[in-house]
């Protein structure tokens, strides 16, 4: 499963939510789901916009954990 770090960037550079939905321009509601990892999606143009904000690489901005559940080992192989 990917998950966004948004909450803990913010968190280390003392910035709110409310402060994130100001700069992105997107609605608080997309904003706050991005932030608590509901979205099932998510545009490389917010991806770039979010690194710019956030001063941050995508390799910050993401991290992934590999639940055996929900992960396909073949594909797995594959890489």
């Amino acid at each position: 499963m990917i998950k966004l770090n948004i909450r803990k960037l913010l968190d280390e550079k003392g910035k709110s939510i409310y402060w994130l939905y100001n700069q992105l321009g997107l609605s608080y509601n997309n904003v706050k789901r991005m932030i608590d990892n509901q979205t099932i999606s998510i545009r490389f143009e917010n991806i770039e916009m979010l690194c710019f904000i956030l001063d941050c690489t995508p390799n910050e901005l993401f991290s992934i954990y590999y639940d055996d559940d929900h992960v396909d080992c073949a594909y797995l192989s594959t890489t």
